[in-house]
């Protein structure tokens, strides 16, 4: 969930002056010194600093699935059907409360299996978010409003083969949402390891841009950029990534 903005207004620093003008003998003519770079200035220094956050906005909460076991640490070989069902009883390592779904769209993710039609589970991607070799499993679920809830889930290191002895720990074959967020997008794009997520502004012609990247320290996907920008013009030579692995269920072949 998007929480209260306060767009970021960009700091002007000054480049080298433009070279402009011809000399009597032809050649170029220099604009001047470049002005220094200015160190920024502390507004209302005496005021103190904030040591905790006024709300919990769920940044870099994670969750163990229960029930879910990864075979080899393959997240392809998942259902991601049994994959959203199961998050339904996962417990964060905090309490916001941010990553809870609607109530009709629980009821839809539990009766995926007899009525696949209404399954809000989307086929799933499978993308390296981590930069440790191996594939994260992205979700997409569907919520009234045309909102949209986009999970990262990542196999334990514990049934990582590349890992060594740690193979023989408690939490081999696990599973662990590393992201859960929801908003009303405009699309879901892959930047390098990035997902950006792109969301309607109430100003006309700007949107909202936010870049979630890993944070190896939180081991979790953190939102690492918050902008508001001018919408871009529509591109039609802009890649659509192909969802990959094995057959997704049947409730979420087809977007559903």
């Amino acid at each position: 969930m998007r929480p209260v903005r306060v767009p970021a207004v960009a700091s002007a620093v000054a480049a080298l002056a433009l070279l402009s003008g011809c000399g009597a003998a032809g050649g170029l003519e220099s604009a001047g010194e470049a002005p220094s770079a200015v160190e920024p200035a502390r507004l209302w220094p005496d005021l103190p600093p904030a040591s905790a956050a006024p709300y919990d906005y769920g940044e870099g909460e994670t969750a163990r699935i229960p029930g879910i076991t990864v075979p080899g640490g393959d997240v392809h070989r998942l259902d991601p059907v049994a994959v959203a069902q199961a998050g339904l009883k996962a417990r964060t390592d905090r309490d916001s409360g941010l990553d809870e779904l609607p109530d009709a769209t629980v009821r839809q993710i539990r009766a995926c299996r007899t009525a696949p039609d209404d399954c809000p589970v989307l086929t799933p991607y499978y993308f390296d978010l981590t930069g440790d070799g191996r594939d994260e499993l992205v979700l997409g679920i569907r919520m009234p409003g045309r909102q949209l809830a986009v999970r990262a889930y990542r196999a334990d290191e514990g049934d990582r083969s590349d890992r060594g002895d740690r193979g023989d720990r408690g939490d081999r074959g696990g599973l662990t949402r590393i992201m859960s967020t929801s908003d009303a997008v405009i699309s879901v794009e892959l930047a390098g390891r990035d997902l950006i997520l792109r969301a309607p502004s109430a100003i006309s012609g700007y949107e909202y841009r936010t870049a979630w990247s890993w944070d190896d320290r939180q081991q979790a996907m953190l939102a690492t950029r918050d902008e508001i920008l001018r919408a871009p013009e529509r591109r039609k030579d802009r890649t659509t990534p192909t969802p990959e692995g094995s057959e997704p269920s049947s409730s979420a072949a087809d977007g559903r």
